[in-house]
C-alpha cells in the first residue's frame, strides 16, 4: 500500500510539473542513482535530471553536503532519497543500493560519478597512501557501484550506467600518475563491462571531461603552481582550441544524452568534452 501511495503521489507531482513547465520530461519517472552527488558537478547533473522529471536517488560521503543540496533544490521523500554513504566501502554500497530500491523498486540510470583528483606531485613523491586514497574512490567505488547495480539492471533487463573517466583517461599528465591510471581503468571497466551487459539491454559508455570550471580543477592548478595556479589556468586555456575551460553544465548535458533513448545504439564507449585540447 505505501509503494502505490507513493506511486499516487509521484504521478501527481510530475503531472504539475509538466503543466507549469508545459513540456515533456524526458526522464519522467526513470530512477537515477549519482553517487558524488553533493560535488560542484554532481548538483548540476542532479538538477538537470531532476528537471526532467527524474526521481533521484543520491549518494555521497559528504552528509553536509547532501544537506545543502536536499535544501537547495527543495526535494523531498516522493520524487527523491539521500543517502550518506562512502563508495570505497562494500557494505555501505550494498546499502544504496537497496535503499534506492527500497524506495523506488528499481534503478533505471545509474550515474557512477565519485572521485578525487589526489595529490598533485611526480609520482617519486607520491606515497603508497596518497595511491591508495585515489584509487579506492576511483576504481574500488566505481567497481564496486558497478558489481551490485549491474545485477538489478539483469534482473530489469535494462539500464544505462554512465562512469565519470577524464581526458586523463586516454592521456597523460606529468604529477597525476595515480589520477590518470584511475581514469584508464574507469574506460577500461566500461569497456569490459559493457559486453556482460549488451544481453540485458544495458548500456555502459564513459564521459571524458577536460578542464572543467570547478573544484577539482582549480585544485589541480593549485597543486602545479601553489604560489600562482592562474598561470596554469591561463596555460591551459591556451591550449584549448575554443580557448576557455568546459562548464558543468556542458558535462551534465552530455551524461542527459548519452542516458536518453536518442544514445540508444550507444555503448562499450568513452566521450571526450574537451573543447578540442585531445586534438593537439
Amino acid at each position: 500500500m505505501d509503494r502505490i501511495m507513493l506511486q499516487v503521489e509521484i504521478e501527481i507531482k510530475n503531472i504539475n510539473l509538466k503543466n507549469e513547465r508545459g513540456l515533456k520530461m524526458e526522464f519522467r519517472n526513470r530512477v537515477v542513482l549519482i553517487t558524488g552527488a553533493a560535488g560542484v558537478t554532481g548538483r548540476v547533473i542532479t538538477e538537470k535530471f531532476l528537471k526532467e522529471g527524474a526521481l533521484l536517488a543520491l549518494v555521497d560521503i559528504n552528509r553536509e553536503g547532501l544537506e545543502e543540496l536536499v535544501n537547495e533544490l527543495n526535494l523531498d521523500k516522493t520524487s527523491s532519497i539521500w543517502i550518506h554513504a562512502d563508495v570505497r566501502n562494500e557494505k555501505q554500497v550494498v546499502k544504496y543500493v537497496q535503499e534506492t530500491l527500497d524506495h523506488f523498486g528499481k534503478i533505471d540510470i545509474f550515474i557512477n560519478h565519485a572521485g578525487i583528483e589526489g595529490k598533485v606531485a611526480k609520482i617519486s613523491n607520491l606515497t603508497v597512501e596518497d595511491f591508495d586514497e585515489v584509487y579506492r574512490v576511483n576504481v574500488r567505488g566505481a567497481f564496486l557501484g558497478l558489481k551490485y547495480v549491474i545485477p538489478v539492471m539483469q534482473e530489469q533487463n535494462y539500464g544505462v550506467i554512465i562512469n565519470t573517466s577524464s581526458i586523463m583517461g586516454v592521456q597523460g599528465a606529468p604529477c597525476l600518475t595515480s589520477y590518470v591510471m584511475s581514469k584508464h581503468a574507469i574506460i577500461g571497466m566500461t569497456r569490459a563491462t559493457s559486453l556482460e551487459c549488451a544481453d540485458y539491454n544495458i548500456r555502459v559508455n564513459s564521459v571524458c571531461p577536460g578542464p572543467i570550471d570547478s573544484r577539482m580543477m582549480q585544485s589541480i592548478e593549485e597543486g602545479i603552481v601553489p604560489e600562482n595556479p592562474q598561470v596554469v589556468r591561463e596555460l591551459f586555456t591556451q591550449m584549448i582550441p575554443f580557448k576557455h575551460y568546459g562548464s558543468t553544465e556542458d558535462l551534465a548535458e552530455l551524461m542527459l544524452f548519452l542516458s536518453s533513448n536518442r544514445a540508444k545504439y550507444i555503448t562499450g564507449t568513452y566521450f571526450l568534452l574537451d573543447g578540442g585540447l585531445s586534438v593537439r
